[in-house]
């Protein structure tokens, strides 16, 4: 049976990050991919943990491969996921989680339509300000321009199939941990995971006649 492609995306400083790393120590049957990007890495993110940090040159070379499987440039740096990380996770029955932009998302859904996309918003723009201030790595010019980027990000919401307030962080959490074990529970995952139960279920009881 093949894997479920789960998208999460959000504005910077909306907690992605954390609700998803929260979420993947719950559940051990999802695998996260890790992106690449041409940018730098920020203080306590480490390579092949957080992102693959490559360089521009690097990364164009990788997309004149066609080497992503989704991949878009954001707040000027270039963000991508490669092929490898995905497909054959997914084809040997292991759900896999993409933590992308709503860019590489809608690229996503165009090339796998049954994929389920969640969106997580902040409580408001002051909390959203609040936690882009508190992580204390950007200028304020680009906490400026994050911001700016923000409502441009947020107003894709409604492409997503199910959206997450991170107002209170365990909520979210168990609230994303809920989507992943419904999107397991649906008709078609089921029909294919109990094959052989739904047709013993479903078979005429010896000696049944059927006049």
């Amino acid at each position: 049976m093949r894997g479920t492609l789960f998208i999460v995306a959000a504005p910077s400083g909306a907690g992605k990050s954390s609700i998803v790393n929260a979420c993947l120590s719950r559940d051990a049957d999802i695998a996260l991919s890790v992106s690449f990007t041409s940018r730098l890495a920020r203080p306590g993110e480490r390579h092949a943990e957080h992102y693959h940090f490559v360089g521009k040159d690097v990364f164009q070379q990788m997309i004149e491969a066609g080497e992503f499987f989704e991949y878009a440039k954001v707040h000027g740096d270039w963000k991508g996921t490669a092929r490898q990380s995905v497909e054959p996770q997914l084809a040997a029955g292991k759900d896999v989680l993409l933590e992308i932009d709503w860019q590489g998302a809608r690229q996503v859904r165009e090339k796998v339509p049954e994929a389920v996309s969640i969106f997580i918003l902040p409580p408001s723009r002051d909390a959203l300000d609040q936690r882009m201030r508190k992580r204390g790595q950007d200028s304020e010019a680009v906490m400026a321009q994050r911001l700016a980027a923000a409502q441009e990000e947020m107003s894709h919401y409604d492409e997503f199939d199910y959206v997450v307030v991170n107002e209170d962080f365990d909520t979210a959490v168990s609230e994303m941990c809920a989507i992943f074990r419904a999107s397991r529970l649906r008709r078609e995952r089921q029909a294919e995971r109990h094959a052989a139960l739904i047709a013993r279920l479903l078979q005429e009881p010896a000696g049944t006649d059927a006049a």
